[in-house]
């Protein structure tokens, strides 16, 4: 089982400086949840976690299983069990969600073993059905374009069948919950369960308490200022809810 272990995090984005030293462990098994203001650095830790090129990481450390993933390249690191849900998902006009999988599935089968062939196609309609099945979703969202022309509760829902069949080690949620209206919320979070185990570590960057009533974290962090400002359980998200952010900010200013 591997843990992220985030040090000292610096980022910057057309050089401005958006992280300015995160400090982060998350234990295989474990949710954390991450709220704050827009424009605090949330989605930059997202993106600079996966080694996106216009987040440039100037200082600080990541491992992820014990090795340095910042070393890496953002297809390594995905092999490697890192996987980001995205808050936009980008339609792909002409690739099927199916292909797309496949494709993806394969690409990490070869990353851990040159020598594997790929997964069948008969074998990899078995192991998409059943993922489909798992997480209640129409067969017929195989043979569509990925994300082409999807509502945005859609292409959630394709995010949470990504994760359910490449089975990720560590799950990267950077507001999946934005767009959704409840229903399209709660189907989405049951899919999130429905894939997460005791094995994955998740971290879970939110505006909204509403998305913790469903996907349950075991830590709550507040992020201001491309910094973690305070930690708690559960309750935290409540507090913020109910008072927003003033009282970290007079806090810090104490």
């Amino acid at each position: 089982m591997a843990e992220l272990i985030i040090k000292n995090l610096h980022v910057n984005v057309e050089g401005v400086e958006i992280l300015k030293g995160v400090d982060l462990t998350i234990k295989a098994g474990e949710v954390h949840a991450i709220m704050g203001p827009n424009g605090t650095g949330k989605s930059t830790l997202s993106y600079a976690l996966m080694g996106h090129p216009s987040y440039l990481v100037t200082e600080g450390e990541v491992f992820f299983g014990g090795e340095n993933v910042l070393a890496l390249a953002p297809d390594k690191r995905s092999h490697l069990g890192l996987f980001l849900a995205f808050q936009y998902p980008v339609a792909v006009p002409g690739v099927s969600v199916a292909n797309f999988l496949r494709m993806a599935l394969n690409a990490h089968r070869k990353a851990h073993d040159p020598a594997d062939k790929g997964i069948s196609i008969p074998d990899f309609r078995k192991l998409l059905r059943s993922k489909m099945e798992m997480l209640q979703m129409d067969p017929a969202f195989a043979g569509r374009y990925l994300n082409d022309g999807f509502s945005g509760g859609e292409k959630k829902r394709v995010e949470v069948l990504q994760m359910a069949t490449l089975e990720p080690k560590f799950i990267i949620l950077d507001e999946t919950d934005s767009g959704l209206d409840i229903d399209a919320l709660k189907i989405v979070s049951d899919g999130v369960n429905a894939v997460q185990d005791s094995k994955q570590g998740v971290l879970l960057i939110t505006h909204y308490q509403r998305i913790l009533n469903y996907i349950h974290p075991d830590y709550v962090h507040i992020m201001l200022g491309g910094r973690i400002v305070e930690s708690g359980g559960p309750e935290l998200a409540l507090r913020l809810e109910e008072e927003g952010y003033e009282w970290v900010r007079e806090k810090l200013a104490a």
